[in-house]
């Protein structure tokens, strides 16, 4: 295989981020479960004469319009550039996906506290959670720290000079 070849092929691949498959799975359908509730929370949140209520239950429903394009891009069939946008948002990492998904979701409650905006916006915030800890990565195996614990012992006995714990 010569160089343009597996070049080629690595630009293809998609990047591997550590995430398991039902690790994925499960932040997809707390992305669909977010956008499900954001809207059906903003349509509730627009039967009011406030107008914060209002802008802040438009920006719930764009909310919910925005998980599904990128999380649910099938809900979003009859959309021409929903594809597009759901291959750019999945080579997006983890963190950015959580930054964009909780800050996505904190908009509205800071536009209009109650308990629509606040229930309506869990499960979106609690997606950007989920995508956060994915970004943190796997925790080590006992292996792992069995050897640090191994090295942090050796490092101490190398600083007092001393190899069995009693004095020379």
């Amino acid at each position: 295989m010569s160089t343009e070849e597996t070049a080629s092929s690595s630009k293809t691949a998609p990047e591997d981020d550590g995430m398991t498959w039902w690790y994925r799975w499960l932040c997809k359908i707390a992305g669909v479960a977010g956008g499900i509730s954001c809207a059906i929370a903003g349509v509730w949140n627009c039967v009011t004469v406030n107008p914060l209520n209002i802008a802040a239950g438009v920006w719930m429903v764009l909310n919910a319009f925005v998980l599904f394009l990128c999380e649910a891009p099938f809900c979003c069939q009859f959309i021409e550039f929903a594809n597009s946008v759901a291959a750019r948002a999945d080579k997006l990492r983890s963190w950015q996906k959580a930054l964009f998904y909780c800050g996505m979701a904190l908009f509205p409650i800071f536009l209009s506290f109650s308990f629509t905006t606040l229930f309506g916006n869990a499960i979106t915030f609690a997606t950007g959670v989920l995508y956060g800890l994915a970004s943190l990565g796997k925790k080590g195996g006992a292996v792992t720290y069995a050897r640090l614990q191994h090295q942090k012992q050796g490092d101490e006995e190398r600083m007092t000079g001393t190899t069995s714990g009693a004095p020379e």
